[in-house]
């Protein structure tokens, strides 16, 4: 069972983590109405991945707006077989090991840097680059319960059809597909990082729940800028751009036959290629809403 809430930590972790647009915009809203024809079509909410109590904390009248929908659209359903791929995905399968292409030096501080993670040795020595980056790009999991997580057992127990806007294979490819030197920057930028990470979760958090957005990007892209610009441009357009595009597509499919909840990572909504621009193209009226949490409230 930890395998699998440490395993379902890896999904979603790190695109909530990244630059939003600035809360004085008035696209920097996380939670949004869906109106076509004078009609509600659904809602749009950016989530951000965190077990934090106050994030999964919803008010009645947000529950009653997820209950009445049809349709719950998240970024990848984390069920059992889609979990069961991801290990065989994390992992090469050519016999490689994780330190013949990192190096011993720095296959030795991930070792360490990974000793609260609970993961057996054998393990980590199979994992791929972008793997072991994800991993240190987050805090260990505790309870394995994901605010997106969280949102898609609600729906369910509310009779809603849960679906994912990708394919497992779909999301990760942009990962796969990425250049080793790559891979290994952002691993190198992680474990410069990983003292910091639970600090800094915590301040990603707090802001997310104040709406000061403005902070959440000046944080983020404080992080981004160490990384050599070819990095940055490959992940933007592989890892958002288009991943964007391809969930926008199936939005429009499942709007088609109902009411759809949908729920993803934040920084898919702002900016000229997110949701939210993407889908007023498409026709659809978007209303901001207040922030979706008690604690908020």
């Amino acid at each position: 069972m930890r395998a699998h809430r440490s395993l379902r930590s890896l999904l979603l972790a790190w695109l909530a983590t990244l630059p939003l647009t600035a809360a004085a915009q008035p696209d920097a809203a996380i939670f949004w109405s869906l109106q076509r024809d004078g009609q509600t079509a659904g809602y749009l909410l950016g989530t951000i991945h965190s077990e934090d109590p106050r994030v999964l904390d919803f008010p009645d009248g947000f529950i009653e707006r997820l209950n009445g929908s049809d349709i719950f659209a998240m970024e990848l359903v984390p069920d059992l077989p889609t979990l069961s791929r991801l290990t065989a995905y994390m992992q090469y399968a050519d016999g490689s090991t994780l330190e013949s292409r990192i190096g011993a030096d720095r296959f030795a501080r991930l070792q360490d840097a990974l000793s609260g993670y609970e993961m057996p040795p054998g393990w980590i020595a199979r994992m791929k680059v972008w793997a072991a980056m994800m991993t240190l790009s987050v805090p260990p999991p505790k309870s394995g319960f994901f605010m997106d997580f969280s949102l898609s057992l609600r729906a369910a127990g509310a009779g809603l059809e849960v679906v994912g806007l990708e394919t497992l294979e779909q999301q990760l490819s942009f990962l796969e597909n990425m250049p080793l030197p790559q891979q290994i920057e952002l691993l190198d930028h992680a474990l410069d990082e990983f003292d910091r990470v639970e600090q800094a979760h915590r301040q990603m958090v707090d802001s997310y729940l104040a709406g000061d957005l403005l902070d959440l990007r000046r944080e983020t892209e404080q992080q981004m800028a160490v990384l050599d610009p070819e990095t940055r441009d490959y992940f933007i357009r592989e890892g958002i751009d288009e991943r964007n595009r391809r969930m926008f597509e199936a939005v429009r499919t499942h709007l088609a036959r109902g009411r759809v909840f949908i729920a993803v990572g934040a920084l898919h909504l702002p900016g000229e290629t997110g949701l939210i621009a993407l889908l007023r193209s498409a026709g659809y009226d978007l209303e901001p809403l207040p922030l979706p949490f008690s604690a908020a409230e």
